[in-house]
């Protein structure tokens, strides 16, 4: 049996806010490099129960050439980078 973990730190990002806030990510810190978006590649939100908790993903393609995971958690108003790895 195959077992998938994610881990998550928070980053810093510059976003531009539309009529919802931190909505597009724009460039983000990761590891104190500077990582620009070059694409957004996906998007969406996930709800917790009762519809409370809500996080809004983005996997971007950055000028480093890689794909990043990250998500705007609104209930706490921070950003997280999202590491999958398997085990």
């Amino acid at each position: 049996m195959r077992g998938d973990r994610a881990t998550e730190e928070r980053v810093t990002v510059d976003a531009y806010s539309g009529h919802r806030g931190e909505e597009t990510p724009r460039k983000f810190n990761l590891h104190g490099k500077k990582v620009e978006v070059v694409e957004i590649l996906n998007a969406w939100i996930e709800q917790g129960p009762g519809y409370k908790t809500i996080k809004r993903f983005f996997e971007v393609k950055g000028n480093d050439g890689s794909i990043h995971k990250i998500y705007y958690d609104e209930d706490n108003e921070e950003w997280f980078y999202k590491i999958e790895s398997s085990s």
